[in-house]
């Protein structure tokens, strides 16, 4: 699964603190989202789409290639 995270985070001037403190996990949480590390709950990704006013499908997109 990809996201775009990062690139939402800058065109919002977010830090990755900032963006973690929004949606109530650690940092480091998001430091692996971006990397594709790790894949969020429902929970997540709605919280997350929802502080960049996205739909889930907007920020994250499944990749079945990968």
């Amino acid at each position: 699964m990809n996201n775009r995270i990062k690139e939402l985070r800058a065109r919002e001037n977010l830090t990755q603190l900032d963006l973690a403190k929004l949606v109530d996990v650690r940092r480091e949480t998001i430091v692996f989202l971006e990397k594709g590390k790790y894949n969020p709950s429902l929970k997540l990704a709605h919280d997350i789409s929802k502080v960049f006013k996205l739909k889930i499908e907007e920020v994250f997109v499944f990749d079945p290639e990968s």
